[in-house]
């Protein structure tokens, strides 16, 4: 288990984007983002670095209309290899907890790779948007990453006044959960479920 590398890529091309990505789970926080969207690159380098990931993602999409197909897609291909990257889960912590407080904003991330995709999200956030991007494609984005991942993940936005520390703390969290239920623990004998598979 010592030498495991997992990884996952997704080439995903529809008429609406364009984009390719790959997640190294025992990485160092490297990032190499080109998506069209600037703040979710910000996120997703916060999301990168606080869960040591490697993260590279190219993205083209009709950000002209708006930017709602290139954070869905992105959350798709990211939750496609991470399921791929992890493969039966041998071995792994399965759970994942986080709290990250960022200034006057706490935010929590709970995971549970358990092959059953499911989303809590209990944020609302003060304004529609920071700068060009729409809060509400934050929901959009956790939902299709647990969908496509095939995990439970419960968002939960404890207090906050502004909206891009809410955001921030949310995906500094997920990183950090993640980081964590995703560990190798030499404790855990094959697959961590009762059942035998996950």
């Amino acid at each position: 288990m010592a030498d495991l590398v997992r990884v996952g890529s997704v080439k995903r091309t529809t008429l609406e984007t364009d984009i390719s990505l790959k997640l190294t789970v025992d990485g160092t926080g490297r990032t190499d983002l080109n998506t069209g969207v600037p703040f979710l690159e910000h996120m997703l380098d916060l999301f990168a670095k606080h869960g040591q990931f490697d993260l590279q993602v190219k993205a083209k999409g009709d950000t002209l209309v708006d930017d709602h197909h290139t954070v869905e897609d992105i959350a798709i291909c990211l939750g496609q290899a991470l399921h791929q990257a992890l493969g039966d889960k041998r071995g792994i912590r399965r759970y994942g907890n986080a709290f990250v407080p960022m200034d006057e904003t706490l935010g929590q991330v709970v995971v549970d790779l358990s092959n059953r995709p499911h989303l809590e999200f209990r944020a609302d956030f003060p304004g529609a948007q920071v700068g060009t991007f729409a809060t509400e494609l934050v929901h959009e984005f956790f939902w299709k990453l647990a969908l496509e991942a095939r995990m439970n993940v419960h968002v939960i936005l404890h207090y906050g006044r502004n909206t891009h520390h809410m955001i921030e703390a949310l995906f500094k969290a997920l990183g950090r959960a993640l980081d964590e239920a995703t560990q190798i623990d030499p404790r855990v004998q094959g697959i961590p479920s009762s059942k035998g598979v996950l």
